[in-house]
């Protein structure tokens, strides 16, 4: 599992006059999980926004699979693809908000049907089987027929991550998926994010759980100020930090 499957190279990200990321580098592996800690106003879910290209690059450049997102390589130039283009591309890269995002107005399975029949073009009997298969999956099997009103928070997150997975990404973006959450609901979230990183589902999470990211995380990033101040498997970054932002960051949340 050697092989690169995110790189990010020298992104830098403005709004206006406020510089979000300060050249942030960044490689995650095939497979392996990467957990971004940091701050708030760190830039760490700029740093996902820019990733499936909903943030623009002001400078640097991003890959997945080896190809550029958002953007095309032409004369040493890189010039930005058409909506079209971009909306392709995102179908390789599931995305689960802090606020769930389902369509309120369709059923838990029509939420999971939509994009790939949509967007991807499959025939719709495939994609209910396939979704069928993934609400099983998050443990919500018997909640297909009913609206997103109707349950949990921490049941409208697992059924955002199942609508990621119908359209069988490459990398899995998490904002930091359980913070709109009450406490008690929060393990059923990292429950199955925890058994999606077993089956080596590539993945990035942002979050503010440091024990999810000693269990599960193969490298943890610290983000401060916009830029990359650490990073390294979970026992060196958590219990033996080098830098000393670092250190007063995990001093106040352990």
């Amino acid at each position: 599992m050697s092989d690169v499957m995110v790189d990010v190279h020298g992104v830098h990200k403005s709004f206006g006059p406020l510089e979000v990321l300060r050249g942030v580098d960044l490689q995650v592996r095939a497979g392996e999980v990467t957990v971004i800690l940091g701050p708030s106003g760190s830039g760490k879910s700029t740093l996902l926004r820019t990733i499936n290209h909903l943030e623009k690059l002001n400078r640097g450049w991003i890959s997945i699979d080896g190809e550029l997102i958002g953007y095309r390589r032409s004369g040493g130039k890189l010039h930005e693809l058409k909506e079209k283009e971009v909306l392709k591309q995102r179908t390789h890269i599931g995305f689960v908000f802090q606020n769930f995002n389902l369509f309120p107005h369709l059923t838990v399975l029509e939420n999971l049907v939509e994009a790939p029949v949509s967007a991807l073009r499959r025939p719709r009997k495939d994609a209910v089987a396939a979704a069928g298969r993934l609400l099983e999956r998050v443990g919500l099997a018997d909640k297909a027929d009913v609206y997103p009103r109707q349950l949990s928070g921490g049941q409208q997150q697992r059924v955002a991550i199942a609508r990621a997975l119908a359209l069988e990404p490459k990398v899995l973006l998490f904002d930091e998926p359980t913070s709109a959450l009450d406490p008690e609901l929060v393990g059923e979230v990292l429950d199955v994010i925890k058994d999606l990183a077993l089956t080596g589902t590539t993945m990035i999470v942002v979050t503010h759980e440091i024990g999810f990211a000693r269990e599960v995380a193969d490298t943890v990033v610290f983000m401060d100020g916009g830029v990359v101040v650490e990073q390294g498997p979970p026992a060196a970054v958590l219990d033996d930090p080098r830098q000393e932002r670092t250190r007063a960051f995990l001093s106040k949340v352990l």
